[in-house]
């Protein structure tokens, strides 16, 4: 059951934790490379300001974002800007974010997101937390996947297998832990059934596009490979 309330705390948790890495920055490492393709740190943190912005609309029933033209350009216009200002700009965004979240109080009624894709207002606070958490682990600078929390790790697979269920480019897959926890995803594409078997953390690398799967184990076939989120 997705609880709202919860999930808000866990982003305030994890918007903390984003903030107290960039103490120890200078204005320099916001120009080194992010481990996004293209994207230097400063495109991460910017991204993430105009993300919660974006998400705010969402709940107020506006587009989330103008065009993906004026998405991009607003990414690009705040990246080189000194820490200072995006460390103000994410601290403001985010406490917008849960404002605007806190006072919601259908959280039943289906909201648009990016590209005509809907979800129920209830797992707002859910992608941001996922906003958040992976692109900490984006930014390069210790936070890595292992440093997830363990329920954010479960739900994510949760979610991320869901997405690619029935997917016409991915076989049927089951996905499972030594705990005996697992994830079944795929199904649209012909062959034969995969089974992968590993960490729930390299599962989740896996499934996010954030690893190459060497750390799983595969049987069946090949590891598939999964279409970018």
């Amino acid at each position: 059951m997705i609880d709202p309330a919860h999930d808000l705390e866990a982003v305030r948790g994890a918007t903390d934790r984003l903030l107290g890495a960039t103490a120890a920055w200078g204005d320099a490492t916001l120009g080194e490379p992010s481990r996004l393709p293209g994207w230097s740190r400063g495109h991460v943190l910017a991204h993430l300001s105009r993300n919660a912005d974006a998400l705010v609309n969402v709940l107020r029933g506006r587009p989330m974002y103008a065009s993906s033209e004026t998405r991009d350009a607003d990414i690009e216009r705040d990246a080189p800007r000194p820490l200072e200002a995006h460390v103000a700009d994410l601290r403001e965004s985010a406490a917008a974010f849960l404002t605007a979240a806190a006072g919601s109080t259908d959280w039943a009624r289906t909201v648009t997101l990016r590209n005509g894709v809907t979800d129920q207002a209830r797992r707002i606070p859910f992608r941001r937390l996922v906003e958040v958490e992976l692109h900490h682990v984006d930014l390069g600078i210790g936070y890595e996947l292992e440093d997830l929390p363990e329920e954010f790790v479960s739900r994510e697979n949760d979610f991320l297998a869901e997405r690619f269920a029935g997917h016409p480019r991915v076989a049927a897959t089951t996905a499972t832990t030594g705990d005996g926890r697992s994830w079944t995803t795929g199904g649209g594409a012909e062959g034969t059934p995969v089974a992968v078997r590993g960490t729930a953390t390299d599962i989740l690398g896996w499934l996010c596009g954030r690893r190459d799967g060497s750390g799983l184990t595969v049987e069946g076939g090949s590891l598939p490979a999964l279409p970018p989120l």
